[in-house]
């Protein structure tokens, strides 16, 4: 009981030290990106969880403004790909290329792509092939590619932001399932309100150039991730987490009306996300611990990507996000 007591202790300056640099990382990103500071703070809760998100929003939203300041203030090497319909999987790992060596010998050399970064951009991915697509997926879960049976680990930390325009749906390829939960959260970006685009006009508009000031290394956002893992989790606070997700899934632990509106729910990928997710949250809020509430305020963006409606669902007019929201009021 005393060596719990004293990790706890020794915990406690090095959670507030880290709190204190991620709240002005936050501050930092929201004196360019304006109106956004939910997608901020769930950016950041993704980035500290180790994560990777979906970005849901349309166009001229900052959503690669965002990616661009995250990478500044946290000390990341950022980039950033275009999905379109002819992209390879090679626009993205990288190929071999034979070159000349010494003495007329010709050997394989492997050239890196764009993958080989720690915060990678993947801008409207439902765009490419679902060949393509699954180039990332291996990355995203194992932290390396495989070229010609080679192995080359991508550098750590690595995220990637994916964005999707959710109103143009021509020519895209919807992510399966297994992709989609490998995204951490989908956070949704909306539209800033009327005082944060009157902000925005006269920020983006005038001579004054927005400078922003790196608050942590890569180094440190690193020891960060590590430090968000060590938070204790009360009891009460895993028994909601659990409550919510198993309600989540058909058949388990679903009222009826769960299983009349939901054709398949998360699997425990979302109860690790949660868990994480609520950490990471309680860090950037400075708390020593997560509560309820925050299991409650990160249901919506854990779930709703590994949830999908039934055919009835969907003939009667019903949402994901009403369904969640019934979900998170039986948790309450």
């Amino acid at each position: 009981m005393s060596t719990v007591t004293e990790t706890h202790a020794n915990i406690v300056p090095r959670l507030e030290a880290a709190a204190e640099r991620v709240q002005r990382a936050h501050k930092a990103a929201a004196s360019v990106i304006f109106g956004q500071d939910l997608v901020i703070e769930r950016s950041l809760v993704t980035i500290l969880s180790g994560g990777h998100a979906l970005l849901i929003g349309v166009p001229g939203l900052a959503k690669t403004l965002l990616v661009e300041t995250l990478g500044t203030v946290l000390g990341l090497d950022a980039k950033r790909i275009q999905f379109t319909p002819d992209l390879m999987p090679s626009d993205i790992i990288g190929s071999e290329v034979l070159e000349d060596g010494p003495g007329e010998r010709r050997s394989f050399h492997f050239i890196k792509g764009p993958i080989f970064t720690q915060l990678l951009m993947a801008d409207e991915i439902n765009r490419a092939s679902p060949k393509t697509q699954s180039a990332l997926l291996q990355a995203m879960q194992e932290h390396h590619v495989t070229v010609a049976g080679a192995r080359h680990d991508v550098p750590a930390p690595f995220h990637v932001l994916a964005t999707q325009n959710p109103l143009e749906q021509e020519g895209t390829y919807p992510l399966p399932e297994a992709q989609l939960d490998r995204f951490l959260l989908q956070i949704d970006v909306s539209y800033p309100d009327l005082g944060a685009e009157r902000r925005m006009l006269f920020a983006t508009t005038g001579t004054d150039e927005r400078r922003l000031e790196t608050i942590l290394t890569a180094t440190e956002s690193q020891s960060i991730q590590r430090l968000v893992r060590q938070i204790p989790v009360p009891d009460k606070v895993v028994d909601a987490i659990l409550k919510l997700v198993r309600a989540a899934r058909p058949g388990t632990d679903a009222s009826e009306e769960t299983d009349r509106l939901v054709a398949w729910g998360p699997g425990p990928r979302a109860s690790q996300a949660l868990m994480l997710a609520v950490r990471a949250k309680a860090l950037i809020d400075g708390r020593l611990a997560p509560s309820i509430e925050d299991v409650l305020a990160l249901a919506e963006p854990v779930l709703k990507h590994r949830m999908a409606l039934t055919f009835a669902a969907r003939a009667e007019g019903q949402s994901l996000d009403a369904v969640i929201s019934r979900l998170v009021a039986a948790v309450e």
